[in-house]
């Protein structure tokens, strides 16, 4: 490796680093990158995307139908009158191939079980696969808005809200909702220059990167998780909430990259926070919650406090199809903030949104999100593709539909075999814990140090040893690539791990890699030994 100054890396974002730590583990030819800095997973549902296939070619031939006088190639709307009468056809022609009997319990289980319309459910689906219209409502398509409340209500714990009580905005990712709440946030005065605001830690980089850019310049104050109380936070950091001047709290549940979900206790004091400053913004970004045991997402407790960000990107292996998922009560928090500024400040507002509707101050945070994604002039084109809307509601009812539950449990399984066998090869024992989802794993060096070799190799490990050394060496000499966690907010030396990405000998070869560095710094420190003596 050389004489490498690692401190110049120290300021890169976790996932800049990794290019560097990548080309470095690519770097020789004989052996495979084995690459557990990213999450996105190697595991996918493939029945709702094998359904959205079959539903794609009966769209297509009900498209070539309306203009079947014309050469091939060339089709029109389809036809709502006698749709459900051919798809039933369709059903029976095809039922032996894979995903055709899945959309047929679809249009059942929405029409006994949701109470929905079927037929105005199928030619939604039909029409949104073809993507021959714009998104049209620009939210998110009716009965698909509705579809999706309801596995929202069901996988986020939200047990006393009915689901009219709820909206959705679609958007294209996890990311997309990020960025366009902290965007919207700022375009309604809700936040503005020099604002506190409260970050959960660690959490998912951009979270610490966005309110420090030109746009926002936000000041954070940061409520930290205790690795000792298996990274939950502490009383003492949940109450400095309590100041009247935290504008919002913005978190990870569960949190990434510890990979562990809000304690019953964790939630009743949030809730108690909230009671006490009804004031509080909460925005909680629940994408691994359906990876999760009993899930109960801060939505469920303070509704109307609460932004939900949920993401269909990793539970259903679909990082490419960019399906996200914004949700806010009816009587949210927001919208009452909006309605209490300033004269100047409302008719700055009704300025802005002017040009969608003659009662502008009556717009919805949630509306004022879509038009605002699209710089509001071009708001009639908003709204996420409807082909990836169709794919959503498809994983959506996959996951109602299946009453054992057998999928998530398969996915819970893969990724906990994964973090057992990481540790075993590493020679330490995970911890019990109730509120572990396994998504990620931290390895923390000290830790790992103390229990390895004692108190005293620990301590030298962390007056001797660089993290971001480490990292470059493991990739170097063995292909791994892992990510610090202090790009994360972990204030402890420590290297993130994705247990989704990977199979389970790969992770035992991560574990095997880590123990032999560790025991090479233990021979290194048995030598220091010898020679003050």
């Amino acid at each position: 490796m050389g004489n490498i100054d690692y401190s110049k890396y120290s300021k890169l974002s976790p996932f800049e680093l990794k290019d560097s730590l990548i080309a470095l583990a690519q770097s020789k030819r004989d052996r495979l990158m084995l690459n557990a800095g990213r999450g996105n997973p190697n595991f996918l549902a493939t029945l709702p995307r094998r359904a959205f296939f079959q539903l794609g070619l009966f769209s297509a031939t009900e498209s070539e139908f309306s203009f079947s006088y014309m050469p091939e190639g060339l089709g029109g709307f389809p036809r709502p009158v006698g749709l459900q009468s051919r798809f039933d056809n369709f059903l029976m022609q095809n039922r032996d191939k894979p995903g055709v009997l899945f959309l047929g319990k679809a249009v059942s289980y929405v029409r006994d079980q949701l109470g929905l319309d079927p037929d105005m459910f199928l030619l939604e689906m039909v029409e949104g696969i073809l993507g021959c219209n714009y998104p049209v409502p620009d939210r998110m398509l009716r009965v698909s808005e509705t579809i999706i409340k309801e596995y929202l209500l069901q996988e986020m714990g939200v047990k006393s809200m009915p689901k009219e009580g709820l909206d959705l905005f679609a958007v294209e990712g996890g990311t997309a909702a990020m960025a366009y709440i902290f965007n919207s946030l700022k375009e309604n005065k809700i936040i503005n220059t020099d604002d506190r605001i409260a970050i959960g830690r660690p959490i998912f980089t951009p979270y610490l990167e966005i309110p420090k850019l030109n746009d926002y310049q936000l000041e954070e104050i940061f409520i930290e998780a205790d690795p000792n109380l298996g990274w939950q936070y502490p009383e003492s950091e949940l109450r400095k909430l309590e100041d009247p001047s935290i504008k919002a709290f913005f978190l990870v549940n569960p949190s990434n990259p510890p990979s562990v979900k809000i304690s019953d206790e964790g939630l009743l004091i949030l809730a108690d926070i909230v009671r006490k400053r009804p004031d509080l913004i909460i925005l909680t970004d629940d994408v691994y919650g359906t990876f999760a045991d009993d899930f109960k997402s801060l939505f469920a407790i303070c509704p109307n406090n609460t932004i939900l960000v949920y993401s269909f990107s990793k539970y259903f292996g679909a990082t490419g199809w960019r399906l996200g998922i914004i949700a806010l009560s009816n009587n949210n928090i927001i919208d009452q903030k909006i309605a209490a500024l300033s004269d100047q400040e409302k008719q700055e507002l009704e300025e802005r949104y002017s040009s969608l509707t003659t009662e502008p101050e009556k717009i919805k945070f949630i509306d004022r999100l879509v038009a605002d994604s699209r710089n509001v002039a071009l708001n009639h084109t908003a709204g996420l593709s409807t082909p990836q809307q169709v794919q959503m509601v498809l994983f959506a009812l996959f996951n109602m539909m299946d009453s054992r539950q057998a999928y998530k449990k398969a996915v819970k399984s893969v990724v906990r075999e994964r973090d057992a066998a990481l540790y075993r090869q590493l020679g330490v024992e995970v911890p019990e814990d109730l509120n572990a989802v396994d998504y990620y794993t931290l390895v923390d060096l000290e830790r790992t140090a103390r229990i390895l070799y004692g108190d005293d190799f620990a301590n030298w490990v962390m007056v001797n040893k660089n993290p971001t050394e480490l990292l470059f060496r493991v990739a170097d000499e063995t292909g791994v690539v892992l990510l610090p966690g202090s790009g994360f907010g972990v204030s402890h030396p420590s290297a993130r791990a994705s247990l989704a990405n990977l199979n389970a000998y790969q992770y035992a070869a991560i574990g095997d890699s880590l123990r032999r560095f560790a025991e090479d710094a233990y021979q290194e420190y048995l030598g220091t030994k010898k020679d003050e003596s």
